[in-house]
């Protein structure tokens, strides 16, 4: 794990693909971003998450206040996420908005679901990067506006371009394409906790 950012306020790491963000259950899955951060930095907190699969940009608050900050910027949509992933297929605009509301689905949890009746507003801004000469893959840049669980794997899967190596949302022969999911958080653009400022976190994407 690479650190990218500390201070007396924050701190941002590039996670890597296959760590968990904050530990899961047993002992076995004490291991995670939160715990080795907090290993250099006790009083780092955790302020948003990143899946177990996707790598990229993960920010911690210093202290109860810091993360008070952030989760607030977040939660009022002033954080700017940006997203590369690869996926199947080869769109047919340049550039679209996926519109498309999610749920838990709870008797296959983790999974997530589209529900019109009850699940909550999801939007996510997609931009093609570059299409494969075989029109297997596309790169795209993916900017979510809201920040529901699995948002960029499912809404990319609903219009038919899941993202390679997707073992919840893709089928099997575009799962086999990577040995990984091929999603990472390039950046995030946030205001800074101590005193208001715009700062942008880059992490070049691995893939």
């Amino acid at each position: 794990m690479t650190l990218l950012l500390a201070d007396e306020q924050l701190v941002a790491v590039d996670k890597p693909a296959g760590m968990l963000s904050v530990p899961g259950r047993g002992p076995e899955r004490a291991d995670c971003a939160a715990s080795r951060v907090q290993a250099a930095y006790p009083d780092a907190l955790i302020v948003h998450r990143l899946d177990m699969g996707t790598s990229g940009v993960l920010v911690f608050g210093r202290g109860a206040d810091a993360q008070r900050t952030l989760s607030v910027s977040f939660a009022q949509r002033r954080v700017d996420k940006r997203y590369i992933a690869i996926v199947a297929g080869s769109l047919p605009a340049d550039e679209g908005r996926v519109e498309l509301p999610l749920i838990c689905d709870w008797p296959n949890r983790p999974r997530q679901m589209v529900d019109h009746d009850r699940g909550k507003a999801s939007t996510t801004l997609w931009r093609v990067l570059q299409r494969s000469a075989d029109g297997a893959t596309t790169r795209v840049e993916l900017t979510p506006l809201t920040g529901r669980s699995h948002q960029l794997r499912v809404h990319m899967q609903q219009i038919g371009h899941p993202i390679v190596g997707d073992e919840l949302y893709a089928p099997p022969d575009v799962q086999a394409m990577a040995p990984r999911l091929l999603l990472h958080a390039e950046c995030l653009t946030l205001p800074h906790p101590a005193d208001g400022r715009v700062i942008t976190i880059p992490s070049p994407c691995p893939f």
